[in-house]
C-alpha cells in the first residue's frame, strides 16, 4: 500500500440479516484490506446502492460469509498496483471472478460459471472506504465524470443492458418495462438509444413522470397501451409476471432481471405462454456485457438520476430503497 494509505477504514457490515427496520447493518472500523496476487486496492469514491444489497441485508440472499460489506457498484482510484494502473479510476462491479475453464466460461457464458464469485457477497464490497478486486474484473472508467454518475452504470446499467439483450429485440420494437428504479431508468435510455419504443408500468407517480421525461412513449400504473414485442420485469414481484406475459404480442419474451423474485402465481397456458411467448431469467452478467454497455454509455451518455447519501447513512439509503422512497439510483458518496 502507498505511504499515504491509512491502516484503518470505515465499512458497513451485515451483522445479523433481517428486516431493514431491525438494523441488520453496522458501521465499524476495520483494517484496510491488503490486495492478494492479481488484485488491486481501490480507494472508493462512490458506491451505488442496489436492491441486491437490500436482499443481502434482509436475508433474502443468504450471506456466504460473516460480516460482509455490501456494495457492488464501486467507483474509485487504484492506490496499490503496478504503475500502469496506479491512480487510474476504475469500477468494481458484481462479477468478481470465474474459473475460466468450465463449459460455460469456454462458450462465453461466464455469468453461469458454477465457481463464479461476487463483490459484496463472496468478498467485501464498496460500502467501505477501501476494497480489493481482481485486476482482470475491474472496468476502466473516465476520470472526468463525477463518480456518483458512474456508479449506477456498474450494476443497474449493466444488468439492465443484459436483460435488454436477452429479450431478443433486434429490430426497433415495443419494449415494456415493469418497475422503474435505478436499473430500469438506465435500461429505458439504452433501449431508446437503440431505437426501441418504451412503455413503462409502475405504481409510482414520480417514476412515471421521470419515465416520460426520459422519452418513454407511455407510463402508467397498469397495462401498456399496445402489445409488446418484449418486456423486462425489474420489480421483485412475482405477481407481475402473469400480466406482463399477457401484454406480450405473439413470440414476445419477458426477461426477469432481478436476483430475487417473490412467488409467481399459477399461469394460464393459453393466455400467458401460448403463441410462443417466452419467460426467462437473467443471471448476473459477463464482462463483455459490461464493456459493451459502458461503450454505449460513453457514446450516448444517459441521464443518471441519483439520490446521494454520505457513507454513514448507508442503512438509511437501504431503508429508503425498501420503502420505495428513492428516485432513480441511491449512491453513497465516500471519497
Amino acid at each position: 500500500m502507498g505511504s499515504d494509505t491509512p491502516s484503518l477504514m470505515r465499512a458497513w457490515a451485515v451483522a445479523a440479516p433481517g428486516p431493514i427496520s431491525s438494523g441488520p447493518l453496522v458501521l465499524e472500523e476495520r483494517p484496510v484490506p491488503v490486495p492478494g496476487p492479481g488484485e488491486v486496492l481501490v480507494k472508493v469514491e462512490a458506491c451505488g446502492v442496489c436492491r441486491t444489497d437490500l436482499h443481502l441485508a434482509e436475508g433474502d440472499l443468504r450471506p456466504r460469509r460473516p460480516r460482509t460489506a455490501p456494495g457492488h457498484q464501486a467507483v474509485g482510484r487504484v492506490v496499490s498496483a503496478h504503475p500502469e494502473l496506479a491512480g487510474r479510476r476504475v469500477g468494481v462491479a458484481w462479477l468478481r471472478g470465474t474459473c475460466g475453464k468450465c463449459r460455460y466460461c469456454a462458450r462465453g457464458d461466464e455469468n453461469l460459471c458454477p465457481e463464479s464469485v461476487y463483490t459484496g457477497w463472496d468478498a467485501d464490497g464498496g460500502f467501505a472506504e477501501y476494497l480489493t478486486a481482481p485486476e482482470a474484473y475491474v472496468y476502466r472508467l473516465p476520470g472526468d465524470v463525477a463518480p456518483e454518475r458512474l456508479a449506477p452504470l456498474l450494476c443497474a446499467g449493466i444488468i439492465g443492458y443484459r436483460a435488454l439483450l436477452k429479450t431478443g429485440l433486434r429490430e426497433p420494437g415495443r419494449l415494456g418495462i415493469y418497475g422503474f428504479g435505478a436499473s430500469a431508468h438506465l435500461t429505458a435510455q439504452a433501449a431508446l438509444a437503440l431505437g426501441h419504443t418504451v412503455h413503462v408500468v409502475t405504481r409510482s407517480p414520480a417514476a412515471r413522470r421521470l419515465a416520460l421525461e426520459l422519452g418513454a412513449a407511455s407510463a402508467g400504473a397498469h397495462e401498456p397501451p399496445e402489445p409488446l414485442d418484449a418486456a423486462i420485469l425489474f420489480a421483485p414481484a412475482g405477481d407481475l409476471v402473469p400480466p406482463a406475459l399477457a401484454a406480450l404480442d405473439r413470440g414476445g419474451t419477458l426477461a426477469v432481471a432481478g436476483i430475487h423474485l417473490s412467488d409467481v402465481p399459477v399461469l394460464d397456458y393459453q393466455r400467458h405462454l401460448f403463441q410462443e411467448r417466452v419467460l426467462r431469467s437473467v443471471t448476473a452478467n459477463t464482462r463483455e456485457d459490461g464493456r459493451a454497455y459502458l461503450r454505449l454509455a460513453a457514446e450516448q451518455p444517459p441521464s443518471v438520476k441519483t439520490s446521494a447519501y454520505p457513507l454513514q447513512e448507508a442503512a438509511r439509503a437501504l431503508e429508503d430503497l425498501a420503502n420505495g422512497q428513492v428516485s432513480g439510483a441511491a449512491v453513497l458518496i465516500i471519497g
